[in-house]
């Protein structure tokens, strides 16, 4: 389902405000009846024994945003991501997923297809299309994020729905596990296509190396959170991310190595009243190693240009203990910058307001962002958004 727009011309407070108020009830409707009625929001799950299973689940999130900048003054609803998860067990040591996101419409596409063979919390291996090791962001998703609008800094090769991957997805392999309070991911991958000049098909190769210094962060696979809502404790954890293929920007004329790094901290304190404070930072650098021809010298020369320069951001949270109908208010701010090596720099602020009412699997989000910044890492134009969105997972 593609985005329905309700209205290109400016908005007044007063129709703004009457919109936000239609989509929180519709909101509020459609998350609170399961909540009231104790269902635990669990994907179906078909077992055959102890050890061979399936389940079925799925994600949604559905969005009102409202906008206002020089060239855009307008509203809609539209579905943000809708997500289908089908896992299952074949044996105690080999499990499997397929995942699909809406695509262009009403189309589907397959983000993840793999086979997962888990030995021990130490020695994990996932083969397939799978996550590529990245930074924070990348690994919570849009579901997991303590922040609706995450995605506003610049993206690794893989994250772009491109020739180099999808939705941080490539094909390939991937080596992760726990020791101690140690967590690692160590992978190789196809990356960008030898259509955009990787002619000699060099892999992308990616890890992620992190150390939890409190409580060691517990989590499905490798896949991270931006809260927790203190169902962990105390967590203190740093990491940092390396990624790197050669000739993996460019074009057919002329083709470039890309590298990148990115270091990122997670903190969540439960204090003594029952809140919690949750923070997450994080810097990033990426550096495309090529001059565009210009022009290209022809027309179907297509070219994968990455952003080149830094990036960084931080987030912070907090989550009220005292229950108000159904669910707990966490407010947070989140703010952006992005400085392109070949560009003017770009920020932006968003303040927002989660109304949790089952931790990631059903929420309600109030949030206002003010600034340029986007996936591109290159400025925009300088928008104020307001967007009233619902988060619901069945898993």
């Amino acid at each position: 389902m593609s985005a329905m727009r309700i209205n290109a011309q400016p908005l007044s407070s007063k129709k703004l405000s009457t919109y936000l108020v239609r989509t929180l009830v519709l909101c509020l409707a459609f998350l609170t009846i399961p909540a009231m009625a104790g269902l635990p929001l669990n994907g179906l799950k078909f077992e055959h024994d102890d050890t061979m299973w399936l389940t079925v689940g799925a994600g949604l999130r559905f969005q009102m945003a409202s906008r206002n900048s020089d060239t855009d003054d307008s509203s809609e609803f539209s579905i943000d991501s809708q997500r289908f998860y089908i896992s299952g067990q074949l044996h105690e040591y080999l499990k499997f997923n397929i995942n699909t996101e809406k695509y262009e419409g009403d189309s589907m596409m397959t983000i993840d297809a793999l086979l997962r063979f888990e030995f021990d919390p130490a020695v994990n291996l996932w083969v397939g299309r799978t996550l590529v090791p990245s930074d924070r962001p990348g690994l919570n998703g849009p579901y997991a994020g303590m922040s609706w609008n995450q995605y506003r800094q610049p993206l690794f090769s893989a994250d772009y729905d491109g020739p180099a991957g999808q939705l941080g997805r490539s094909e390939g392999a991937v080596l992760w596990g726990t020791t101690g309070k140690f967590q690692y991911q160590l992978g190789a991958f196809e990356g960008l296509e030898d259509d955009y000049g990787n002619d000699s098909d060099h892999l992308l190769y990616a890890g992620r190396l992190a150390y939890n210094f409190l409580n060691v962060e517990s989590y499905s696979g490798y896949y991270t959170h931006g809260t927790y809502y203190g169902t962990q404790g105390n967590i203190l954890t740093a990491a940092i991310v390396l990624q790197s293929q050669s000739d993996g920007t460019g074009s057919k004329a002329e083709s470039g190595d890309f590298s990148a790094y990115a270091f990122d901290i997670f903190s969540e304190r439960v204090l003594s009243n029952g809140g919690v404070f949750t923070f997450e930072g994080g810097y990033k650098e990426i550096d495309a190693d090529f001059t565009p021809v210009s022009p290209p010298p022809t027309s179907d020369d297509k070219c994968f240009c990455l952003f080149d320069g830094n990036s960084h951001y931080a987030t912070a949270g907090y989550l009220f203990q005292e229950a108000v109908g159904p669910g707990k208010f966490q407010p947070y701010l989140r703010y952006t910058k992005n400085n392109p090596s070949d560009a003017n720099s770009s920020d932006s602020m968003e303040w927002g307001l989660n109304y949790v009412i089952v931790n990631n699997k059903a929420s309600i989000n109030l949030n206002y962002v003010s600034g340029d910044t986007n996936a591109s890492g290159y400025a925009g134009n300088d928008t104020d958004t307001v967007t009233l969105g619902i988060l619901l997972q069945f898993y």
